[in-house]
């Protein structure tokens, strides 16, 4: 009778797991569906990863026309991972493909969590966890941005911290290890689970996983990107180099590498922000050591893009915090009451920091409006065949990637004299990019001069077509 109600009630709360995942799902899917619908998404980076997973769908090595005319894409990150998404979007060759796919692994990544928060502080735990996570800010921000390859590397660090956590070394080290195809960078990731697996008595193992993370970053970086770019180099090694900095290579590494971690700024909001949720006890737990790959590269980055809360740059760290926060809890046994006001805090922090963040615009109603231009904008882009070359704006691209090769209207890199241009010129100052107002006003005056003419102009759009004076 007792083995019957204790396995009545780990199905229970196993139900009631699959439904917090699938209400996040749902969540998820409606924030980045609905801002896709509204024409909010953007060229980079929904358009790039589009373009790399329609390559793949049709049995090609990936390429973006948006980086440059036949960019091979693992020149530019190494993300293999994304052939996983080929079948599907095969079935729904759309943008909408990708956006769900994150939605859904962001939402299973809840499970591991639960699941090891249930079994080591209980069920109440286990549901207040699991909606702090779910609903963290750096979620939020990452689903509120398009798409990105990292939500492949989510429900990974989950499992694998969740079984690190338990003391279950190897599969710990099993689901950490396809990281390594999910971008470059998460090999460090890998190594700094090794590490903390040796620290936990499994020298061999640890080890053994902290070379292979160092060495699939290093073949990654270093043999593979450089092998695929066409520079030859890795692409992103300028973002570690200091402009115009004085004093020598040697003082600016020593900066970078010390004060410069937290300054300016937003690099030590970002740090009180990623800790904030657990109330700091996080800091007690070796696993949040995992987190420090990621963070050093953003924070010695010299793109301040990178030192913020904004996009997916803080999503790998919210299962890893939120890892080490429920490992904390574990390790000190807390009693009930204390227990339930960490559990609390957690939770009040969420909520008052939830305003702050992309899942918020779910609850206002200019979200469920759908402005007319959108019909129109539609409407107009329907008069482009299938497999033209396009120049679009950039909240247009992602509408056109599907069935047309579109590049980037401004953008020096794009491919010269597509057969259409597509330029929303109303678009607004914050999402206008590359171009300002009189740049895009001299473009698009010099594209008629030089042989394009006006197809149709209506509602802030100006659909152009390449005459055949123009060579077509």
């Amino acid at each position: 009778m007792g083995a019957e109600s204790v396995g009545a009630g780990r199905l229970r709360t196993s139900g009631w797991m699959w439904a917090l995942a699938g209400a996040l799902f749902v969540v998820y899917a409606a924030l980045s569906l609905r801002i896709h619908q509204r024409i909010l998404s953007n060229s980079y980076d929904l358009g790039i990863f589009e373009q790399v997973v329609r390559s793949y769908a049709h049995g090609q090595l990936p390429v973006s026309e948006l980086k440059a005319p036949d960019f091979p894409v693992l020149g530019d990150h190494f993300s293999p991972v994304l052939a996983l998404l080929a079948p599907f979007y095969r079935l729904w060759p759309t943008a909408r493909t990708l956006l769900v796919a994150q939605a859904a692994l962001i939402a299973v990544s809840v499970l591991p969590l639960t699941a090891w928060a249930r079994r080591a502080l209980g069920s109440q735990a286990a549901v207040a966890v699991g909606l702090c996570y779910g609903l963290s800010w750096g979620i939020a921000s990452a689903v509120g941005f398009d798409f990105h390859e990292v939500a492949f590397a989510v429900p990974l660090l989950a499992c694998s911290l969740a079984a690190l956590g338990e003391g279950r070394a190897r599969a710990a080290a099993g689901w950490a290890l396809p990281l390594l195809v999910v971008k470059e960078d998460l090999g460090l990731t890998v190594l700094a689970i090794g590490l903390v697996i040796a620290g936990r008595g499994e020298r061999r193992l640890g080890l053994a996983t902290a070379a292979a993370g160092l060495a699939g970053s290093l073949l990654a970086i270093l043999v593979a990107l450089p092998a695929f770019n066409p520079g030859g180099s890795f692409a992103y090694w300028s973002f570690l180099e200091t402009p115009g900095g004085g004093g020598g290579r040697a003082a600016q590494l020593l900066y970078r590498s010390t004060i410069g971690l937290v300054t300016p700024e937003a690099k030590a909001t970002t740090l009180l922000l990623v800790l904030a949720p657990t109330l700091f006890l996080a800091l007690r737990s070796p696993l949040l050591w995992i987190a420090l790959p990621t963070l050093l590269w953003r924070f010695a980055s010299n793109d301040s893009v990178h030192w913020g809360t904004g996009y997916h740059y803080s999503l790998v760290l919210m299962p890893i915090v939120f890892a080490a926060f429920v490992d904390a809890l574990a390790t000190r046994e807390p009693t009930a009451r204390s227990l339930r006001r960490h559990l609390l805090g957690s939770a009040a922090v969420t909520l008052l920091l939830l305003p702050q963040y992309p899942l918020w615009q779910l609850v206002q109603s200019a979200t469920w409006r759908t402005d007319p231009r959108v019909a129109e904008a539609h409407r107009l882009m329907d008069r482009i065949p299938d497999n033209a070359t396009v120049q679009a704006s950039t909240l247009l691209v992602p509408q056109l990637t599907n069935r047309t090769s579109v590049s980037l209207y401004g953008w020096a890199q794009s491919r010269p004299d597509p057969a259409w241009i597509m330029v929303d010129t109303w678009t607004p100052y914050y999402k206008r990019w590359p171009l300002t107002v009189d740049q895009e006003r001299a473009a698009l005056a010099w594209n008629v001069e030089h042989g394009y003419r006006a197809v149709a102009t209506q509602d802030g759009f100006v659909l152009l077509n390449r005459t055949a004076k123009s060579g077509t």
